[in-house]
């Protein structure tokens, strides 16, 4: 399966350590694996799933969808305002 990275997820995690992309590396290869993984969300961010994972005890959620050639990585952040710039972002792109 293709990963495609967004723009957004591209510079969040342009600020993580090594330690931290390994784990996320991880997580997201599970996610290939097994799309279901995540939750879907419903109403304005239908087809979009939601996964938590921990990295050094914060807990991010990612955001991701499944394209008909592969898994697109939208967004990755802390919980605050995460649904709010979700949704701005993908009303604007």
């Amino acid at each position: 399966m293709r990963i495609f990275q967004s723009r957004s997820f591209e510079r969040k995690i342009k600020k993580l350590s090594k330690s931290e992309k390994k784990i996320l590396d991880e997580q997201v290869k599970k996610i290939a694996e097994n799309p279901s993984m995540g939750v879907e969300k419903k109403g304005d961010l239908q087809g979009v799933f939601i996964y938590k994972l921990k990295i050094k005890s914060v807990q991010y959620l990612l955001a991701y969808r499944l394209k008909h050639n592969g898994l697109e990585l939208i967004m990755i952040g802390p919980h605050e305002n995460y649904y709010r710039n979700l949704k701005s972002y993908l009303k604007n792109k």
